[in-house]
């Protein structure tokens, strides 16, 4: 670009330099602004750039200046975002292990990109995506949008279902050509990404982790499933659930020691109603029958009993059974 044009784009270089090099703690000195556009072939003088910063204030950036150690500082005080919900930014990325590592590297350098250089360092000392468990697949984000698409067009979709096999290798699964599938959300569970839709063969409502679809075709035909959605409540699906194993649903009542409520609390939600019982309490939940549900139970121990139904007391009683076979 000729130094001409580069001049007409002054006060935006401006609002670069302050937004990469202040913040409401780190200022920056009037030579400072004016040595840096040099380096970007942009020549200035005190006044034109005076006149720069009083126009974005015009404009609404708030920018503010103080004198300190003598010198006069600039500090421009909008920002997207605060440090404290970048860093959440940050968490949730790495936390997410449907998006690769690379991806994650990229992502975390765009959310840095909306702090200050200062504070970019406080982000990237949080940075500790590699050996963690993610996804290889890069095209998440595409399975992401082309979902995304087919819920705006209202339209079914077509797809290959992957899993892993024994040589670690992503294959198809058996039967994993799925048909007439109409998506109508996406939501995150146990640190997965998931689609749940509605199955036209089986008519049924499912889920399908998006890091394992493959070859998503949009096919043009009306979505099923509108009334089964329509007073769908996607939080107690989550929660019946169970890690988004499905299974039998069953109301299901359950005694724990009452040193277990924030257990049953961030599982459950506050809404549920807790029956005191002296020492331990009761609740009745709604719960998909799964061996994630009888997992969850048996690793609490003694803190938990199943008190009824009784088929689902005999179905954790066969579960138990077939445990202790495999250590005789």
């Amino acid at each position: 670009m000729a130094r001409s044009e580069k001049q007409k784009l002054k006060t935006m270089a401006v609002l670069d330099i302050l937004r990469e090099n202040t913040d409401d703690e780190h200022g920056i000195t009037m030579p400072e602004i004016i040595e840096k556009l040099d380096a970007m072939g942009i020549q200035a003088e005190r006044k034109s750039v005076y006149k720069d910063i009083e126009n974005l204030q015009d404009y609404g950036y708030e920018i503010s200046g103080d004198k300190v150690g003598g010198k006069y500082r600039y500090y421009l005080l909008d920002r997207n975002f605060e440090l404290p919900e970048l860093k959440l930014l940050v968490d949730a990325v790495q936390a997410s292990k449907f998006i690769s590592e690379k991806r994650s590297n990229e992502l975390i350098k765009k959310i840095e990109s909306e702090a200050s250089k200062h504070q970019a360092k406080e982000l990237h000392r949080q940075v500790y995506v590699a050996n963690r468990v993610k996804t290889d697949y890069e095209s998440v984000y595409y399975n992401i949008d082309d979902i995304n698409y087919a819920i705006n067009e209202d339209s079914q979709i077509e797809f290959d279902y992957f899993e892993w096999n024994m040589d670690k290798e992503m294959v198809i699964r058996e039967n994993g050509h799925k048909t007439k599938i109409s998506p109508w959300a996406l939501m995150w569970d146990d640190e997965n990404y998931y689609m749940v839709a509605f199955d036209g063969e089986s008519e049924t409502i499912k889920h399908y982790r998006v890091d394992k679809i493959r070859h998503i075709n949009s096919t043009g035909k009306h979505r099923d499933g509108k009334l089964e959605f329509d007073d769908f409540d996607m939080a107690s699906y989550a929660k019946e659930t169970f890690g988004m194993f499905t299974g039998e649903p069953e109301n299901v009542e359950l005694e724990f020691d009452n040193s277990f409520i924030g257990v049953v609390l961030d599982r459950f939600g506050k809404d549920i109603m807790v029956i005191n019982k002296g020492d331990k309490f009761r609740v009745h939940v709604d719960v998909n029958l799964s061996d994630q549900f009888f997992g969850w139970i048996m690793g609490l121990n003694d803190g938990v009993k199943i008190v009824g139904p009784e088929n689902v007391v005999e179905a954790y009683k066969k579960v138990l059974e077939k445990e202790i076979k495999k250590y005789k």
